[in-house]
């Protein structure tokens, strides 16, 4: 029996904390798709005129994402054994490095609109991308990407 330098317990608290974020943000996304959230979502330019609505993602855009979220979630529970346990390790620990990889690029951005090395700053969109978006985007990365890291104990 190997030893773990992460405690079963942790490995599976963060799992948990991990996929009920994702599975909250999948729901927050299918409410955004019939256009009850009033947030600014997509990158606006600073020298767009000030009278035009914000730009609003179609509906089909905030399922994918939803979609793409419940599989994260999903990802995270099957690689700390709670659900699908039959998945094989290799798999699970594969999806989780995608997951993980995917958000910590996010955080770290395209370097004009989004992330922590934007060029745009004084937009709606450049505030929440600030303060909110990116964060999250880093804290998800880096845990997704520890959780696949630590052994898998079956």
């Amino acid at each position: 029996m190997s030893k773990s330098i992460a405690p079963r317990g942790l490995t599976r608290g963060v799992a948990i904390s991990l996929g009920t974020v994702f599975a909250l943000l999948s729901a927050f996304h299918i409410v955004g798709a019939f256009g009850v959230l009033d947030l600014p979502i997509l990158p606006t330019m600073p020298d767009r005129p000030p009278d035009l609505p914000s730009p609003q993602a179609p509906s089909f855009a905030w399922l994918t994402v939803a979609v793409a979220l419940a599989l994260a979630a999903l990802v995270v529970f099957a690689r700390a054994d709670l659900i699908l346990t039959s998945i094989p390790t290799r798999l699970s620990t594969l999806g989780c490095l995608v997951v993980g990889a995917i958000f910590a690029l996010r955080a770290i951005g395209e370097f004009e609109a989004l992330g922590f090395f934007r060029s745009i700053k004084e937009t709606d969109f450049a505030f929440w991308d600030m303060w909110l978006y990116t964060p999250l985007s880093l804290v998800l990365g880096l845990s997704t990407l520890w959780l696949a890291m630590t052994p898998r104990s079956r």
